[in-house]
């Protein structure tokens, strides 16, 4: 059995881990499954506590270049999750990320940075070349510039565009049309014949809603996934069990 704290049947207990969801909510629910699988996978109960975070809050807040209200912001959740008891988290979005190093410098607890994640997925590909794929802020700034050392090409204006206004609209109603998706492929299929970029990194978390490595039909690099690996390896390591 398992009490209505998700504590694990186990002698020795897992690290206890919160995540902040909603930055979107159908990315959130994504990694709640992915992690429940993978410990189930390893046979462990995982520990975990969510808080829901406002995604226009968090938006409006990037949007007007207040990157230190958007930091208080989430350090506010952090605290929250720090009195149920978590000991590291993480957040499965990438453009929030934009305020990282503040973030860090308001809460105590440490973080599964997913901008790290994404570099050391990209290093073990093998890949130098990559074009992204997420929220204007997120293209713009290559990765909140944590892809130096890689050639990333940056898409056209209007391309940037079409990528930032559909990624919006996955992440806030957790689908696109179908003629949307197929825009998204066409323009990562030019990118990939038209300026040699070798991968498209799926920069924003909600992309695992409609792409996947498999089946993106161009060649992906999934944040997500490398995200959630780093993640559960942090669950399960206190209890001995990789």
């Amino acid at each position: 059995m398992i009490d209505v704290f998700g504590q694990a049947p186990c002698e020795t207990q897992m690290a206890h881990f919160g995540l902040i969801g909603g930055l979107g909510v159908g990315a959130a629910v994504f990694y709640y499954r992915r992690i429940t699988a993978a410990c189930a996978d390893r046979g462990v109960v995982p520990r975990l506590t969510m808080v829901h975070a406002d995604m226009p809050t968090a938006l409006a807040f990037v949007q007007a270049g207040r990157i230190d209200d958007l930091a208080s912001y989430l350090a506010g959740l952090v605290a929250e999750l720090a009195a149920s008891g978590a000991t590291f988290f993480a957040i499965p979005a990438l453009t929030p990320h934009i305020c990282l190093g503040a973030l860090e410098e308001r809460v105590s607890l440490p973080i599964v940075n997913i901008l790290q994640t994404t570099a050391e997925r990209l290093h073990a590909r093998g890949l130098s070349r990559v074009a992204l794929f997420g929220t204007r802020f997120t293209i713009e700034s290559d990765l909140f510039g944590a892809l130096r050392g890689f050639d990333v090409v940056r898409p056209r204006e209007d391309e940037i565009e079409a990528v930032h206004r559909i990624y919006i609209e996955l992440a806030t109603n957790g689908w696109i049309a179908p003629a949307e998706e197929a825009k998204l492929r066409e323009i990562a299929e030019t990118l990939c014949r038209r300026d040699g970029v070798e991968a498209i990194v799926l920069a924003g978390t909600d992309l695992n809603l409609i792409f996947s490595e498999a089946n993106a039909g161009f060649p992906a690099v999934d944040c997500a996934s490398a995200h959630i690996e780093a993640i559960v390896a942090r669950m399960v390591e206190q209890a001995g069990r990789r």
